[in-house]
């Protein structure tokens, strides 16, 4: 009954994990959504689209949106990995629960933790004794963890650079005029200061949209590394104080 009891509890704590996860991301990005739709509503996103002739900046808010997809599927998927940790340990802390490690861990949940302790479990059975080191195991379980997570780095990078390509060619088309100003020419000198104008647009815009987007992009990242982080850290702690002694124990029994 107690251990029913206890696998309840685990289960409720890993469902609250798994939505405070998700969670954050979902009120940072309803913040985020929230000042967008105030920037519309006065007219500045409108104006920076028809201000930006080059669309450098509609390019990266396209790529921003794309990332944020990127993103909420990899902290959904830490999320999953983070409640299969959370189940394998209710499983296996109970009375009894290391026959769970038996018959290729069948009675663990799917996911890369339990592949993880499946791999734990034939490396135990492929060495007759002796201490079980998983350190090769845990770095290919990290790897495994972060998976596309570099996505959000590349990305935060790139919106920068896109940002500063745009602040360059704004300058060239602000500075271009110069060559062939005339000061006598009131006409010439009206279309130049127009031309010059739409470049510092132009400049402005790209930069300002290639800095929030970097740094929206980095922190959303940020709260998924730091996610993962903690999944691998439960990871390891379930594998050190759960499936190594009872695999050791197993070693150690005489046939």
């Amino acid at each position: 009954m107690s251990a029913t009891v206890g696998a309840e509890t685990a289960s409720s704590s890993a469902d609250t994990s798994e939505r405070s996860v998700l969670l954050l991301w979902m009120i940072f990005t309803g913040l985020s959504v929230f000042a967008v739709v105030l920037l519309w509503r006065y007219g500045l996103l409108h104006l920076m689209i028809i201000s930006d002739r080059t669309y450098i900046s509609s390019v990266i808010a396209v790529l921003y949106i794309v990332t944020c997809f990127h993103c909420f599927w990899r902290t959904r998927a830490i999320a999953h990995e983070g409640e299969v940790a959370r189940r394998c340990r209710a499983i296996l802390s109970v009375p009894g629960g290391a026959r769970g490690l038996d018959e290729d861990a069948r009675a663990l949940p799917g996911g890369l933790v339990t592949d993880h302790i499946r791999s734990l479990a034939q490396k135990a059975r492929a060495q007759a004794a002796g201490r079980i080191d998983q350190t090769l195991l845990l770095r290919s379980l990290a790897d495994r963890l972060r998976g596309s997570n570099g996505f959000g780095a590349f990305v935060s990078d790139t919106l920068m650079k896109l940002g500063l390509l745009g602040t360059i060619i704004g300058f060239i088309i602000m500075l271009a005029p110069i060559a062939t100003l005339d000061a006598a020419d009131k006409v010439a000198m009206k279309s130049s200061m127009g031309l010059m104008s739409d470049g510092m647009a132009v400049a402005m815009y790209t930069t300002l949209a290639g800095l929030i987007g970097s740094i929206l992009v980095k922190i959303q990242y940020y709260m998924l590394d730091a996610a993962t982080q903690r999944v691998f850290s439960d990871a390891v702690m379930l594998t050190e104080t759960h499936v190594t002694p009872a695999l050791e124990r197993h070693l150690g029994t005489p046939a």
